[in-house]
């Protein structure tokens, strides 16, 4: 198997962003608008370096931008980047739903071949239920 090394580096980069509960409540922050970092520091009791540092994680992972507006910099959501993480779940699960829809096929029990298992009968003759108990 291939695998595309820079795609994967920026997979990697993606979900070690999204792993701390701390970037993804700054993603949930910034998607309705951009926030200053001094703003977003005033919701964590950590120092303003410490979310100038997650806020700089999710950057290279390109889930936020920031833009200068006067003297703040504004930390705004990036959608698209989102999607690259949904995209490779999707991929993931696809690969997995594909494994087990075959390890279910090779495991399901063997259809019968017609009239296995059934006594045979003599020509001409049909079977008929019995009727009462049987001894």
């Amino acid at each position: 198997m291939v695998v595309d090394e820079a795609a994967d580096g920026d997979l990697n980069r993606l979900f070690h962003a999204l792993a701390d509960p701390t970037r993804r409540d700054i993603m949930r922050r910034c998607v309705s608008g951009g926030l200053s970092v001094s703003r977003l520091a005033d919701e964590y009791t950590m120092s303003f370096a410490a979310v100038q540092k997650h806020v700089t994680v999710l950057e290279r992972a390109g889930l936020v931008s920031k833009r200068r507006r006067g003297r703040e910099q504004l930390v705004h959501a990036e959608p698209a980047a989102l999607a690259r993480a949904r995209q490779a779940l999707d991929e993931l699960e696809d690969l997995w739903r594909g494994r087990v829809d075959r390890m279910s096929s090779l495991l399901a029990p063997e259809p019968r071949a017609q009239g296995e298992g059934q006594r045979q009968q003599e020509p001409g003759r049909a079977h008929a239920p019995r009727k009462g108990p049987q001894r």
